[in-house]
This record gives structure tokens, sequence and C-alpha cells, in this order.
């Protein structure tokens, strides 16, 4: 087969190198009916790459696409599919990304609290976000907004989500609001194909291969915790964070839900969510609500809290408080 003359055979360059096609559970699928009815394998390879990629690329994705819900996999099964992750991500980018599927730690109760008379609106919090989740640089996508707000109110929804200013405001203090882990979530509730659950851990997760970008999840959720892919998500190689947990800041797709995960690639190694370890006045704890002498449960022993639209019935696991 003549390459120049098909051009499903030919890729842009970027950068001086082959662009990789991306692709999501429709598209693979698109694409293996159209290379059958083509002419089956001779398409599916034909000069090296084809309409699905290289012989490899097409035999790891085929297994990808088709393979459980995580929460139904074995341990091997899960670790079989994290290494499949981490050759395709070599294959289409070069990158070399450490996959992990490191399951909840037992004994752990995963609860955040965020301390509205220290935080200041700076937003390093946002930026660590961003740049440790490997969140979609051109629709400038953020698990985490902060709102000014009013001395006197209490609901970011009167509060302004979209300042541009040198900050702290005098008589404003600064809210930050992202995913709340509910113990009764109801986004969990609302997704048709139980694509989303919360772990034992507490984190509610998503399993976006699994995800139909139905969006039921963002209508059900009460606080704005969930956002959308209206176009394939872009992260530059150099600034993509290597390490990655299959539920948490692998890379995404276009048509796939994401939200905040409390930063499961590092709070499930023992390490603090980007998000407080970024915030420069101490505004946000994090830690295990069964563990008496953690920092969050002397948080909501002495000092004041409540939770935002607590009358939900949801039990989310953020606070706030004032010292």
């Amino acid at each position: 087969m003549d390459c120049r003359k098909n051009k499903d055979c030919l890729k842009p360059k970027e950068n001086g190198r082959l662009k990789a096609k991306q692709y999501g559970r429709r598209e693979f699928l698109k694409g293996a009916a159209k290379a059958a009815a083509l002419g089956g394998a001779t398409m599916l390879s034909g000069c090296g790459t084809g309409l699905l990629g290289s012989n490899d690329e097409f035999s790891l994705r085929w297994k990808e696409y088709f393979k459980k819900n995580y929460r139904l996999m074995t341990p091997a099964e899960k670790d079989e599919t994290v290494r499949r992750l981490e050759r395709l991500a070599k294959i289409r980018t070069d990158a070399d990304i450490q996959m992990s599927a490191k399951a909840p730690i037992e004994g752990v109760l995963f609860g955040y609290a965020f301390n509205v008379t220290r935080c200041e609106g700076y937003m390093e919090c946002v930026a660590a976000c961003v740049k440790e989740n490997n969140l979609d640089r051109k629709s400038n996508t953020q698990y985490i907004r902060i709102f000014e707000m009013e001395h006197g109110e209490m609901s970011p929804e009167v509060g302004d989500g979209k300042y541009f200013h040198e900050v702290p405001v005098e008589d404003h203090f600064y809210m930050g609001v992202q995913c709340y882990h509910c113990q009764n979530a109801p986004c969990t509730k609302a997704c048709p194909v139980k694509a989303t659950w919360k772990e034992p851990d507490g984190i509610v997760v998503v399993d976006y291969d699994w995800c139909i970008g139905c969006r039921y999840c963002i209508a059900a959720c009460p606080y704005y915790g969930r956002r959308f892919n209206w176009n394939e998500p872009q992260v530059p190689l150099e600034e993509m964070t290597k390490k990655q947990h299959y539920l948490g800041n692998r890379m995404r797709h276009k048509g796939q839900m994401e939200k905040c995960t409390f930063c499961v690639q590092r709070s499930r190694e023992g390490r603090l969510p980007a998000c407080v370890e970024a915030c420069p006045t101490g505004a946000r704890v994090f830690g295990n609500l069964l563990d008496p002498k953690s920092e969050i449960r002397f948080v909501l022993k002495h000092k004041k809290v409540f939770r935002f639209k607590e009358e939900l019935g949801t039990d989310p696991k953020f606070w706030y408080f004032i010292d």
C-alpha cells in the first residue's frame, strides 16, 4: 500500500517528532471498524502505523479498551493494566511514566479541613494542583476554586470566584472549594455505569475509561466538584507529572469526567496532597480521621468547624474552621 495516498498513514509532526493520535473508547472502536472494512489486518498495520498505530500499540490498546471495570479487577489484572498504560504512554508521547494501582491503606479514612482565617487568596494551591494532576492547559481546567468573601457571608455561592487583583483585600476572607469526598456522595448514585465510587479510605474516584461522559454526576453534585473534558486535554511533556495513579492523575481524554482525588497518587504513599503542601499560610489540613493523634482530628476537636450545605445529608469529609 502506498502511504503517500493514504492520509491515515500520515501523522502531523510536532517539534520534529511524530505526534501520537489520542484515542478514547469510542474513537478506538470506530477506528477498528473502519480498518476492518478497509481490509482487516493489512490496514491495521499498514506503513508501520496504519489507522490504529503500530502492531504493538494496537494490541495494547485492544486489551486496554476491553478490560473490566477497575473495581472488578483482580490485583494481577490491575498490575497488568498499569504496566500496559506505561507502555502506551511511551509509544504515544515518549513519556516514561510510573503508574501505580496502590490500594487503600487499611485503617485510614482521609479528611480535609480549610482554615478560612488563614487563607489569603494567593492561589498557590490551585497552581500546584494543576501541575500535580496533569490538568488540561488549553481549557485551564482547575479542581480548586478560591472565592473572595465579604465578612458575614458563609456560602461561596455569593462570593467572587473570578477575582483578579492584589490579595488579600481588607475586610474580606477566602474560601476554597473542591470535591468534598462525601460519605454519602450523590454523584456516585447518579452514575448509570458505576464509573465512580467511594473507596474504603473515603476517596471518591473515577474510572476514566468506563465513564461515558453523560455528566449526570455534575448535575448531582451540590459542590461544583466535577469537571468535564470538552476537548482533548493538553499537557506539555516537559510539564507532565510522571508519577501517576490509575484512579488519579493519569492522562484523561475528551468526553471523560474528572475531579479532585485528594492526590491519591500522593496520599496513599503517606504524602500530603499538592495543595496542602503548597499553601504558604498553613490554611489547609489533611490527614487520617481514624487516627486520634492526627492534625485533622485535633482541628475537629478543638476548633470551630462547619461544613458547606451540611443539611443535604451528604456527610462531606471536608470541613471549614476558624482559629
